[in-house]
């Protein structure tokens, strides 16, 4: 019903940049947040960053100052921008979007992109 897909992940130096981009696309009637979570081998999934459609955001402690998260110019897309990447900021980035389904009533579902590698080399 509604499809997720995410790009930007690469290999980069500690120090380095790097954008993550987001595309949802489906039935969807509302998005009501979109957000960042990474996985690394070994650790549980966390949060990075969240957007709301209200444009709130929040941040993981260990990324604040250093990544922003933003909507994209077009609709339904977000953006992950990344400075100051330290290796252990490599992980899975996996996209994340809250949606109101259409003719689907107010419930609400998570729906998760595939995932795209950021590695970051020291």
């Amino acid at each position: 019903q509604v499809q997720l897909v995410e790009s930007g992940g690469a290999l980069v130096q500690a120090g380095g940049s790097l954008r993550l981009s987001c595309a949802a696309s489906g039935s969807i009637f509302i998005i009501n947040a979109m957000g960042w979570y990474r996985q690394a081998p070994g650790k549980q999934r966390e949060l990075v960053a969240r957007i709301t459609s209200g444009t709130i955001t929040n941040y993981a402690d260990s990324v604040k100052g250093r990544f922003t998260i933003s909507r994209g110019n077009v609709k339904n897309t977000v953006n992950l921008q990344m400075n100051s990447l330290k290796p252990e900021d490599t992980a899975v980035y996996y996209c994340n979007a809250n949606v109101q389904i259409m003719g689907g009533g107010p419930g609400r579902y998570d729906y998760w992109g595939q995932g795209t590698q950021v590695t970051v080399s020291s």
